[in-house]
């Protein structure tokens, strides 16, 4: 797995928006998982929103002992 993409702490509703993962995800292969590291809990929604319709695929979700939200995507 390549390491973590943070996103941008309460800055964007939608974490997935971040130039981060849009980076994270140019650079990655079809196949390669990425995990996203979030703290806004409207992530909650938004990231399997978004991986549904870009056709990424979700593959994990949780939130963390320190209450940030974890997500394991595999690129398309």
């Amino acid at each position: 797995m390549s390491s973590p993409v943070p996103s941008m702490p309460r800055v964007s509703p939608a974490p997935v928006r971040s130039s981060r993962l849009a980076k994270a995800l140019k650079d990655a292969s079809r196949g390669d998982l990425l995990e996203l590291l979030a703290t806004d809990p409207g992530s909650r929604s938004d990231v399997p929103s978004w991986a549904t319709i870009s056709g990424n695929e979700l593959l994990e979700s949780g939130q963390l002992d320190d209450g940030a939200f974890r997500y394991v995507i595999r690129k398309a």
